[in-house]
């Protein structure tokens, strides 16, 4: 099972990102999959999780701002990020719930 996940970057405040986890070995349609972040000195978090039915989640911090996605046909699952903060500045990994984890993409908020 791999999980690749790309589309990190630095961007200033109020930008977008999206981030891509390209799977190969698992099919996304019919995993739940999830987002996690990791600042600095801080414990991982789960920001944003999508169910197998196509059902989305979100961290308190980052709803409203953040969508998750999935096209089946790619067997890749997006998280696409808007109205950055410098807080959103951490690694962010794909995982297959509760299961796999891909390597980090690094996204940095910063003017």
């Amino acid at each position: 099972v791999q999980l690749q996940a790309s589309g990190g970057g630095l961007v200033q405040p109020g930008g977008s990102l999206r981030l891509s986890c390209a799977a190969s070995g698992i099919n996304v349609s019919i995993s739940a999959m999830g987002w996690y972040r990791q600042a600095p000195g801080k414990q991982r978090e789960l920001v944003a999780t999508i169910s197998s039915g196509g059902s989305t989640n979100y961290a308190d911090s980052v709803k409203g701002r953040f969508t998750t996605s999935r096209d089946n046909a790619k067997n890749t699952v997006y998280l696409q990020m808007s109205s950055l903060k410098p807080d959103d500045t951490a690694v962010y990994y794909c995982r297959r719930l509760y299961t796999y984890w891909g390597q980090g993409t690094q996204v940095t908020v910063s003017s």
